[in-house]
């Protein structure tokens, strides 16, 4: 028994001798009635009629004495009430049991009371905190006492958007620069293996287009009509000696294949030859044909000038596939792989995305600005794209060989040294988790462990809500597990 109970023991027994003799035995009842003002209300027990249960756990408990109701130093060894007609205090032997909360109705087992507050403070029992208010029951089955409660009108005020966990290829995406070149497979040159002069040409324009075997110009040369000259007195030598002997039909039939094959050798169209065989008539001019459909880059040809063998006269190029010559940086050039995707936009073409592969990883690197060349094929065929025009590159590297669980990057509350994110619940409740992130790319962010696919995280007004529902507060309830 404590000191204060011993002292007070010792008053009532003062007060029990100066009031008649009265003494308490062990059932905590008095043996003798009082002699003075200390008659018990004969309804004391009736009033608790609706407190069985209470009734029941104090029958079975000693009372020592009774105490005022203000708890002053007024004390009676038998029930009593005082001047404004409230019952005196029973004071019992032995501490008085903790209450047990009722359980509401449709609620489960009470797990434990969390501070009102929402601070990181939860108790077994009923308690109250600093400022008097109550802990709130935490049951079974409801939220832990970490998860946010924001009301609906609020959520829509906050904007409040949701998106769910879901597995992604993740790519990097790494940005260069680079300019349109002409695919040096698709360049053709137009040059003459004889000497000779052009008498009238048929395209005249640099950037004009045309078709494969169009007519470009109409040249003279005095070697190409000795030529046709020669072979046609070697055809006809070779036809008046039939009946020779073999040796002379030989020889006149050797001679005409050797004219012939100069020819060739010229790049004479078949066409003229065969014409030159049947008609036997020398054409003074030749037409040089466009080797390819395209764009004429470059124009040399004038008309009326003399060209010599091996001189360009026209540049053409097929610019229905052309190159990008991007400039990635050193430090990037390891995330590049051939076969790479690669988009490419234009300032001259807003509004247009072209699509392609990297074809090629050029081995040098330029030492003045620290990159390599990369090398992108990209389709044209509706023609917008010119060589030398200006773009920006972006390429995709994948950061896994599989897909990998991702949320959008601004859905991560990141405190230097843990993240958190805010999982829906329903109807205007936010569930704070920490979770354990890996790489980020295109927007995205990998999350590694502390949330499933499918799960629903706030991407946008987090800190809004952080404002609004005393987030951090919340948030401490886990950072101290």
């Amino acid at each position: 028994m404590s000191t204060t109970r011993a002292i007070l023991l010792g008053g009532v027994a003062v007060i029990a001798a100066l009031g008649g003799g009265y003494w308490l035995g062990r059932s905590g009842q008095p043996h003798k009635a009082p002699a003075t003002n200390t008659a018990t209300p004969p309804a004391a027990a009736g009033s608790h009629t609706g407190h069985d249960a209470a009734a029941q756990v104090a029958k079975e408990r000693q009372i020592l004495f009774y105490q005022h109701p203000d708890g002053n130093a007024d004390y009676s060894p038998v029930p009593k009430k005082d001047d404004k007609g409230r019952d005196y205090t029973p004071v019992y032997a032995d501490p008085e049991p903790e209450p047990v909360a009722a359980k509401p109705a449709g609620k489960g087992k009470i797990l434990y009371y969390r501070n009102p507050m929402g601070l990181a403070d939860t108790s077994p029992v009923p308690k109250k905190d600093g400022m008097g208010m109550d802990y709130v029951p935490v049951y079974e089955g409801e939220d832990d006492g970490t998860t946010l409660k924001v009301s609906l009108d609020k959520v829509q005020k906050l904007g409040v958007r949701t998106e769910a966990a879901r597995m992604t290829t993740l790519a990097r995406s790494i940005r260069a620069v680079g300019s349109v070149q002409v695919d040096e497979r698709n360049l053709h040159v137009v040059a003459s293996k004889f000497e000779g002069y052009i008498e009238r040409l048929n395209v005249n324009q640099t950037g004009q287009a045309v078709k494969r075997g169009q007519s470009l110009m109409e040249v003279y040369s005095p070697d190409l009509v000795l030529a046709e000259q020669e072979f046609l007195v070697a055809a006809t030598g070779a036809k008046s000696l039939e009946n020779a002997s073999p040796e002379a039909r030989d020889a006149a039939r050797s001679l005409a294949d050797g004219a012939l094959a100069r020819l060739k050798n010229w790049d004479i169209p078949t066409a003229q030859i065969e014409k030159l065989r049947q008609g036997g008539q020398i054409t003074r001019t030749l037409s040089f044909a466009a080797p390819a459909s395209g764009i004429v880059l470059e124009k040399r040809a004038i008309q009326g000038m003399r060209f010599m063998p091996g001189e360009m006269l026209y540049q053409i190029a097929d610019l229905s596939t052309v190159w990008v010559i991007a400039e990635v940086f050193e430090q990037d050039l390891a995330q590049v792989n051939l076969g790479q995707t690669a988009r490419v936009n234009f300032n001259a073409l807003p509004g247009l995305t072209f699509t392609g592969k990297v074809t090629f990883l050029y081995p040098t690197v330029t030492p003045e600005t620290r990159t390599a060349k990369v090398r992108i094929e990209l389709p044209n065929h509706d023609g917008h794209l010119k060589p030398a025009l200006y773009g920006a590159v972006e390429l995709a590297s994948p950061v896994a060989d599989r897909p990998v669980l991702t949320i959008p990057d601004s859905a991560v509350l990141d405190s230097g040294t843990k993240q958190a994110v805010l999982v829906e619940r329903g109807e205007g409740r936010y569930e704070p988790r920490e979770v354990k992130v890996g790489v980020r790319a295109g927007g995205l962010i990998q999350i590694q462990e502390g949330l499933a696919e499918g799960e629903k995280v706030v991407v946008s007004a987090n800190f809004l809500i952080d404002a609004e529902s005393n987030l951090r507060a919340a948030l401490q309830s886990f950072h101290n597990h």
